[in-house]
């Protein structure tokens, strides 16, 4: 196999799902309606939370940044996975490798500690209601934000720079939808281990100490719930801790299954799946998921509605 310098890759080829052709126009459709209602979903939540005042508070404001999360993490997979679909020979550039990479490092960075945060705002709402106004007030509300962006940013600086500071060899072709990091990685011809060392060890930091951190904040909320004197108000906070406990273990189970895992411990087509449970999944569900069960959230998206009908008959 020949051997090129980085500087001598102008692209990658994107395989996808090119060993069943039969299936991809579905699987394309599939896809495409995933990420209309993605799009829609969370776009139809920031709308609301922007323009009913009552719900600018920091459970809902945490939202709404998780939202703008969702969308922007669908916005830097989806388009080019669409696109790799429907041709059997798909290339993306060394910038735009670069580029894709960058953002899905970003955006999902960014999501693990949000998440977190989120988790320590119903974690406090719930176990100190008195001094909740105190704990989570707008100073700690916009630390908790902006370290969750910035931690993002950085980690996808660090992460993306020195990926593509390897050497690549020929064949530049990658069995993935999108270029993700283990993927991209595979093409590499140097000594990855250092970098690898570096990896496992974010995932987790990045990826696990959150995960365990919103695992015990719901642990202490749900002995809260156990205490509560109303059955009613007990199976309703099951209800939504166990909604919420689903999304969070989704997105962090698959994500660090995918970036822990050995070169070789699961197939390609695995991987595959697994990236698209964490991309797919998780920004269509999580809209539902927190907000489908708030009766707040309910009543401003009824009057986002409202409002929307009132101005197509003007």
């Amino acid at each position: 196999m020949r051997r090129q310098n980085q500087s001598s890759v102008v692209e990658f080829i994107l395989l996808g799902f090119s060993n069943l052709p039969k299936f991809q126009e579905q699987i394309f459709g599939v896809f495409l309606v995933v990420y209309l209602v993605t799009l829609m979903g969370n776009a139809i939540i920031i709308a609301a939370i922007l323009l009913d005042q009552t719900l600018h508070i920091p459970m809902y404001l945490f939202l709404q940044n998780l939202s703008v999360v969702e969308v922007s993490f669908s916005a830097a997979i989806m388009p080019e996975m669409l696109v790799v679909l429907t041709t059997e020979r798909t290339t993306i550039s060394f910038a735009g490798c670069f580029a894709q990479m960058y953002f899905i490092l970003l955006f999902g960075g960014t999501e693990c500690f949000l998440l977190g945060a989120m988790a320590y705002d119903r974690f406090a709402a719930i176990c100190h209601p008195l001094t909740y106004p105190m704990i989570m007030n707008k100073r700690v509300f916009v630390k908790l934000v902006m370290f969750s962006w910035v931690s993002g940013i950085m980690v996808a600086i660090v992460q993306t720079t020195w990926v593509f500071s390897f050497p690549f060899c020929g064949p530049s072709e990658i069995n993935h939808l999108f270029c993700e990091t283990p993927p991209v990685l595979e093409l590499v011809c140097a000594d990855t281990f250092l970098f690898e060392i570096y990896a496992f060890t974010g995932t987790i930091l990045i990826v696990l100490v959150p995960f365990l951190l919103i695992l015990l904040s719901y642990l202490r909320i749900l002995f809260a719930i156990l205490k509560m004197p109303s059955t009613t108000g007990r199976q309703k906070a099951f209800s939504t801790c166990a909604s919420h406990v689903t999304s969070v273990t989704l997105f962090y189970g698959t994500a660090s299954m995918t970036y822990l895992q050995p070169k070789s411990s699961y197939s390609p087509a695995t991987k595959k799946l697994m990236s698209l449970a964490y991309a797919l999944l998780t920004p269509l569900l999580n809209p539902l998921i927190y907000s489908l069960r708030n009766n707040e959230m309910k009543r401003a998206l009824v009057k986002l509605w409202r409002r929307a009908v009132v101005l197509q008959t003007v």
